[in-house]
């Protein structure tokens, strides 16, 4: 088996078997989806099951809800592909997009492949990126929180690239778990190749923003240290500059007292390799820096 295609599924009765029909409909013979119903309780299950006995491609385990992560972590266990990709349930493969990831990552013989994509209103997203990537560079983007490359989705993936990186321990860390696992796959130099394909369409209107907590940004800190550790002196500015990035995103929703704390742990470490904008909102108080932060999300320099 070369490609497992790992869909967890939570409450999605409205999308889940437009998903899980375009990719049946990939015109490959050679592959495996691997359906988590975790936990649903709306239907989703029921439909899962439904397409599994039509089609012996698509297996279904059901597990009681434990979060995206976990679910994926079950999937990739049970999973036998060479190459793993992983789709969400209220999102779809685009005619040929599963191809063009297989045959992308075995001609480069890369770690990891991506992809561009559009959203369900057909506006199309590529970074313009080609080829073989600087992965520091990559790293440096996910942490400044300016990186606009395919994190999860429309990326396929060797799998020994993902052992560790769907911990268990990251339940907790709910916003963002897809970006630290991009950042621990990162921590380990993979090749990692940009293809032109469009392969993939995201549902941005399905997007829940879930309020970020002080407790999961220092479960991440955890978690992202340990993997950056063999190259700490390269990567300790990355790793400051998510944090005062975290900081930042406590403040957009005004969790001042969470923020401040979160702060307190990490403020001395901040240094003149963090941009000036940056460096000025921590040490403004939380509210005066809010007003800041909001300011530059509203006109961007």
């Amino acid at each position: 088996m070369d490609l497992s295609v790992i869909v967890p599924v939570y409450n999605k009765i409205g999308q889940v078997e437009a998903c899980l029909r375009s990719i049946l409909s990939q015109g490959m013979d050679d592959f495996e989806v691997v359906a988590v119903d975790d936990g649903s309780t709306d239907g989703s299950a029921e439909v899962c099951d439904r397409l599994a006995s039509e089609d012996a491609r698509l297996r279904v385990l059901h597990v009681s809800n434990g979060g995206v992560t976990r679910a994926r972590r079950l999937a990739y266990e049970a999973s036998r592909g060479r190459y793993i990709t992983f789709v969400d349930a209220d999102d779809r493969m685009l005619p040929g997009g599963l191809r063009a990831l297989y045959e992308a990552i075995v001609r480069t013989d890369a770690d990891e492949v991506v992809a561009t994509y559009d959203n369900h209103l057909g506006q199309h997203f590529d970074t313009g990126m080609r080829g073989y990537a600087d992965t520091d560079e990559m790293i440096r983007q996910l942490c400044g929180s300016r990186a606009h490359f395919c994190i999860l989705w429309a990326v396929i993936f060797r799998r020994e690239i993902l052992a560790g990186c769907l911990d268990e321990a990251r339940v907790v860390i709910r916003p963002g778990q897809d970006i630290l696992m991009q950042l621990l796959r990162l921590a380990k130099r993979p090749r990692v190749y940009f293809i032109p394909d469009n392969v993939y369409c995201y549902n941005a209107g399905q997007t829940v923003y879930k309020t970020p907590e002080a407790e999961a940004q220092l479960a991440f800190d955890e978690m992202l240290r340990k993997a950056f550790a063999p190259r700490w002196g390269e990567l300790k500015g990355c790793y400051t500059l998510r944090q005062v990035k975290s900081y930042e995103t406590l403040l957009t929703f005004r969790l001042f007292d969470e923020a401040s704390k979160y702060l307190a742990t990490f403020k001395t470490d901040i240094d003149s390799s963090i941009p000036i904008a940056d460096r000025i909102v921590c040490r403004l108080p939380p509210r005066l820096a809010y007003l800041l932060v909001m300011a530059r999300k509203k006109w961007p320099l």
